[in-house]
């Protein structure tokens, strides 16, 4: 079984064990400081898969690391993980139980990737476009590319809008490539 699916289902069992004790708001925080964790630290992913560290160790050093940033629930569940020996797909199961949960608030994602950072009014134009294409409420994630030159990509689920700069450079190529005068002989 893929390592994708193993931490969907994983993910899934958490976001149940959660919805029943009334901690999701609390665990979601805790999984989303563990992805950003994950993200920001290549040498702690490294360490998670590396069977040659034992899980014990494993569990030692996120117990050092998170102890006191995580709650009870999200520390029992990574020692569970850690005990199944599936504590190489942390950050998989991280990912997967925030987008989970976004499924089960109704929430859809939004990533925006600027050329510059986004001004209070432009970010509020970007986001109700975004909450019209999604149809639903909205988390807008951005980033910034300062190769796209100008201009912005709305991505919302499989939608995306691209008014970049790159883009419209790259449509005129196309369109002076397919030069469509014909001189007269």
């Amino acid at each position: 079984m893929s390592g994708i699916r193993i931490a969907s289902r994983y993910a899934k069992s958490l976001l149940n064990l959660c919805i029943e004790q009334g901690q999701l708001d609390l665990v979601q925080a805790d999984m989303k400081l563990l992805d950003e964790a994950m993200d920001a630290n290549r040498d702690l992913r490294v360490m998670l898969a590396s069977p040659v560290v034992k899980a014990d160790k494993k569990i030692d050093i996120l117990n050092m690391i998170f102890k006191d940033k995580l709650s009870v629930v999200t520390m029992s569940f990574i020692t569970l993980l850690a005990k199944k020996g599936r504590e190489g797909l942390l950050h998989e199961v991280a990912e997967s139980f925030n987008l989970q949960v976004h499924t089960h608030k109704g929430i859809a994602e939004a990533v925006v990737t600027s050329a510059v950072a986004l001004d209070p009014s432009s970010r509020q134009r970007i986001l109700d476009s975004a909450i019209k294409l999604a149809g639903s409420k909205v988390e807008l994630q951005e980033k910034v590319d300062a190769s796209l030159i100008g201009g912005f990509i709305l991505k919302v689920g499989d939608k995306q809008i691209d008014s970049s700069l790159v883009n419209r450079l790259k449509l005129l190529r196309r369109e002076f490539a397919d030069n469509p005068y014909i001189p007269e002989i």
